[in-house]
């Protein structure tokens, strides 16, 4: 295996387990365009937040060809205390029959192969060019009115006292006290109330819409979401205030977990994204427009607080 001189190869081939090593090579031995199974080059990628991205390599055999190239993931440890990974890797295969995002090739035991993608993750300003915030808007769409298997049911507020279980199982008794955990307990019973209104509009969410989780092909101009994690059924209004709060966010500094709020998409911003969604850039109903927006506020102020509070401590890691 090669990647950019001796040295760095043999660091990266031996993060790949032997395991995933196994159905690269049962995989490129069933490809007529790969010259050879056993010669390959693996690639770190950056901008995964919770696991290790790797774009494996194959020659093509026939000369002047691009590469076979596939994707290997490698679960991030301690992460599956917020999801069921089970659960994950069956969106991810119901996402493929759709059409929606790569295919899977395999999986092994702590991580999975998939296809590569010919496309660029976004970045933080990307976020903020009106052309690519409308594809975003459209594709956000797409994505809600996918039919998945199972209840349409909102999982979130059972998802938080999952986690808020798990925080006070993982925290010493001055941490709970810190991060007030016997307290959050009644804030989500609070916002549950609050916010389980009548007349949702619910939609398959995927509840992680950073800059990371996002494709864009620079030719085809198609953009493609990534990484199902989190992904269930919503109030799409919270997929959006999730998405808006993102645009405050930069993964790639020494305190990623801060949010800079002055970058918070102003009203304008919101409501062309919101118009973008709901009728692929023609005007939308104004009270369906409204009432939406209305909805995203609300849910903005629910991850304000929950943030504000993670933030209290000084020991914070982001997750998303």
């Amino acid at each position: 295996m090669v990647v950019g001189g001796i040295d760095a190869a043999i660091d990266h081939a031996a993060r790949i387990p032997k395991e995933a090593k196994k159905i690269l090579h049962n995989l490129a031995a069933s490809w007529a365009d790969v010259a050879d199974c056993k010669e390959l080059e693996v690639v770190p990628l950056k901008g995964a937040m919770t696991n290790e991205v790797y774009e494996i390599n194959w020659p093509a055999g026939e000369l002047g060809a691009p590469p076979r190239k596939v994707l290997v993931r490698i679960y991030g440890e301690g992460v599956d205390v917020f999801f069921d990974r089970d659960d994950e890797i069956r969106t991810f295969e119901c996402m493929s029959l759709h059409g929606q995002g790569p295919r899977l090739l395999d999986r092994f035991s702590n991580g999975r192969v998939e296809e590569f993608i010919h496309a660029r993750t976004l970045s933080a300003t990307d976020l903020r060019d009106p052309t690519i915030s409308s594809l975003i808007a459209a594709k956000l769409r797409e994505f809600h009115d996918l039919h998945m298997p199972g209840p349409n049911k909102v999982l979130l507020w059972d998802r938080l006292r999952s986690w808020l279980k798990a925080g006070k199982g993982l925290a010493t008794p001055e941490e709970a006290t810190e991060f007030c955990l016997d307290k959050i307990d009644d804030e989500i019973t609070s916002l549950e109330t609050e916010l389980s209104v009548e007349n949702q509009r619910i939609g398959f969410c995927h509840n992680d819409l950073q800059y990371g989780n996002i494709m864009i092909d620079e030719e085809t101009r198609l953009v493609t979401i990534i990484d199902y994690e989190y992904a269930t059924y919503n109030p799409v209004a919270y997929d959006f205030a999730n998405h808006f709060c993102e645009m405050a966010a930069d993964y790639h500094t020494e305190t990623p977990h801060v949010l800079d709020f002055s970058k918070y998409p102003d009203f304008q911003e919101r409501k062309k994204f919101v118009q973008a969604y709901l009728s692929t850039g023609d005007e939308a109903d104004g009270v369906e427009l409204d009432n939406l927006l209305a909805d995203i506020e609300k849910r903005m102020l629910m991850i304000l607080t929950s943030t504000t509070s993670s933030m209290r401590g000084n020991d914070f890691n982001s997750t998303g």
